[in-house]
């Protein structure tokens, strides 16, 4: 084993030096052929940074390709972590305390595969989960794939039409849910396939049960065995393992394709990018519907041996004592976790862990240093990423605010680019050739990435529904006949190659002849306001050119002071940024993941017949806010109110 490992990292350094060896030749002819020091000075301010990555990048590489070679899936690698430490604790589950050691762990994945097996289930087969986060949810996936069943990942929070509508795209068999979500399953029970096989865990009434027409899986999983269940399918890394499903903030969720080499690329670029180790134990609060904590968490269990804390579910005044409790060195954070961390008044327990470590995306620039400093994390681990998009990046060595990076010396190694678009329309500006216009620093750009299906690392394998999976690709985007991702998002590159998240699809509108960046406005307004949850987006207003900026305020206290307000954003934000309209709400949606839901509030827009909220209106002549009744709603759809 050590030679072997040796002999793997010998050959590891001979292909890095190679690399670097072309990468400094290829660089000194760019250089010589367009000259200018400005490029020698991005090669010496860039150089550590991207022979680290390239590092990560071979060595992820190298891994994906043995594994590709070999014919492995994710339940033959995990097989290789539990022999290697078969006593160790894998998963902690916090709402009880219980822990599962690996050993453990793959025992009952056995347990799982072999009720499967006694389903009739095979290869290809779809079983759809809907639980709350726990240890078992794990073990249902895990177990289900050691056979070839792929598992549908459901998120919780769904009711009635958007649960009918996931359980319907996945093309599931059966259903395996949680007791404490029987009235949601109730909900749209008549409604499902009567071939639908319900299994519950938990504990529910023998009356629920046969009103859901549901078997219990505890008992059967009790009572099966435990060994490894014989190989019935012929499965490989690229295959579908399981299905994961987009947060459905701009319409319906999609189901997107997990195979079993996305979900070890994930994973590796985590593990390496950030340095964690074996030793480590992370803590996980973050929904296993979810590609963060069911990859990028779990799946350092999984691959790499860490022990992984589970939470059932996200809480801020826990936070804090639950990584001392069990000892944490890494956590992770999505969407506005961080921000409702540093809302919290402050206590002893945010010193005295031994967190080094947190790794998650969607970290706002404004409240970065505010949470490394308060809590002392030595390193933030922000990427960027989606389950499905072959164009992920990290922030490798800390960059405040940056999301990633990609090299300016030899972009090419990592063929990922920003092109120009209609930040309105979201469509791709091409140049006279037909191909896509690279963006320079500086400029705002649809982050794409290019597919190779051959490629571990480059291939796309989009959603359940094939028309969904055409909407993401684009043709001629670097070169002809070629074609790209599209991730849909607007970021923003450096000089140096950080790149910076700018908005999703759609978010940025245009007032004044400005475009505005609705997540820049919120990071503005929830600093400015405390850390309070805020909605940024654009409303249309007859007559008027560009959308009017909208801001949904939450403000569960009843206090919010329009006057104070206007006078705090005049003095940090361009007039063309200021929200013209105001809604002032008890709390604003978020998803499991902590998005905030807008497509709701954008269709209702400054209407104040269709919600109890209380909304203003800036006039900027009498220099205040006034409140939108019917009146001047109406006023405004005519067209007699100046803006």
């Amino acid at each position: 084993m050590q030679y072997a490992a040796s002999l793997g990292s010998i050959g590891l350094l001979r292909l890095l030096g190679a690399s670097w060896s072309w990468s400094v030749a290829a660089g000194l002819g760019v250089y010589l052929g367009s000259g200018g020091w400005r490029y020698l000075y991005v090669a010496v301010r860039t150089a550590k940074r991207d022979i680290n990555g390239l590092y990560v990048l071979l060595r992820v590489k190298l891994a994906l390709w043995r594994y590709m070679h070999n014919g492995s899936t994710i339940p033959s690698i995990f097989a290789e972590t539990v022999a290697r430490h078969p006593d160790k604790p894998a998963l902690v589950y916090e709402a009880t305390g219980e822990t599962w050691t690996f050993s453990e762990l793959d025992q009952l994945c056995n347990a799982v595969a072999h009720w499967a097996l006694s389903q009739g289930w095979g290869s290809g087969d779809v079983v759809a989960l809907l639980m709350e986060s726990r240890p078992l949810q794990v073990a249902l996936w895990l177990g289900l794939a050691k056979i070839g069943v792929e598992s549908a990942l459901i998120n919780f929070n769904l009711r009635r039409d958007s649960l009918m509508h996931c359980l319907g795209v996945s093309g599931a068999r059966a259903l395996v849910f949680g007791a404490e979500l029987a009235d949601a399953v109730s909900e749209v029970n008549t409604s499902l396939n009567d071939s639908m096989i319900r299994f519950c865990t938990g504990d529910l009434s023998p009356d629920q049960m046969a009103t859901l027409c549901a078997q219990s899986l505890d008992s059967v999983l009790a009572s099966t065995p435990r060994h490894p269940p014989p190989c019935t399918h012929s499965k490989g890394f690229s295959d579908r393992l399981f299905y994961i499903y987009t947060s459905g903030t701009t319409g319906l969720p999609k189901a997107a394709i997990v195979v079993h080499s996305r979900y070890y690329r994930i994973t590796a670029f985590g593990y390496y990018a950030f340095r964690m180790t074996p030793d480590d134990i992370i803590y996980d609060c973050l929904p296993l519907y979810h590609s963060a904590g069911n990859i990028m968490g779990v799946g350092q269990c999984l691959l790499n041996g860490l022990t992984v804390v589970v939470k059932k579910k996200f809480s801020a005044s826990r936070f804090w004592e639950d990584c001392i409790k069990y000892n944490c060195t890494v956590v992770q954070y999505i969407g506005e976790i961080c921000r409702y961390l540093l809302s919290q008044p402050v206590r002893p327990s945010e010193r005295g862990h031994r967190v080094r470590l947190a790794v998650g995306n969607g970290l706002r620039p404004s409240v970065w240093e505010a949470f490394t400093q308060r809590f002392g994390i030595k390193q933030i681990g922000e990427f960027y990423g989606a389950t499905e998009c072959n164009c992920s990046i990290a922030n490798m060595d800390g960059k405040v605010g940056a999301c990633g990076f990609n090299s300016r010396i030899l972009p090419s190694v990592y063929p990922i680019r920003l092109v120009k678009v209609n930040e309105e329309t979201m469509e791709l500006v091409r140049n006279k050739d037909g191909l896509c216009v690279p963006c320079q620093p500086g400029e705002p750009g649809l982050l794409v990435g290019k597919i190779n299906q051959k490629d571990p690392l480059r291939r796309f394998d989009g959603y359940a529904n094939q028309e969904a999976t055409r909407k993401k690709i684009a043709y001629n985007v670097f070169k002809k006949n070629d074609s790209a991702y599209l991730s849909g998002d607007v970021l923003v590159m450096d000089e140096l190659g950080y790149m910076y998240f700018r908005d999703r699809s759609g978010d940025t509108f245009r007032w004044k002849g400005e475009n505005v960046s609705t997540t820049e406005v919120e990071g503005t307004l929830s600093s400015l306001l405390g850390q309070t949850d805020v909605a940024v987006y654009g409303v249309a207003v007859p007559g008027v050119e560009g959308k009017a900026g909208m801001a949904a305020i939450a403000d569960m206290k009843g206090n919010f002071n329009c006057e104070c307000f206007l006078k705090e954003i005049q003095k940090v934000l361009p007039p063309y940024a200021r929200p013209v309209f105001l809604r002032i709400s008890p709390h604003v949606d978020t998803t499991g993941t902590f998005k905030i839901q807008k497509t709701k509030l954008q269709k209702e827009g400054f209407d104040p017949r269709v919600t109890t909220d209380q909304i203003y209106f800036l006039n900027s002549r009498a220099g205040r806010y006034e409140v939108v009744n019917e009146e001047m709603y109406n006023a405004l759809m005519d067209s007699k109110v100046s803006l």
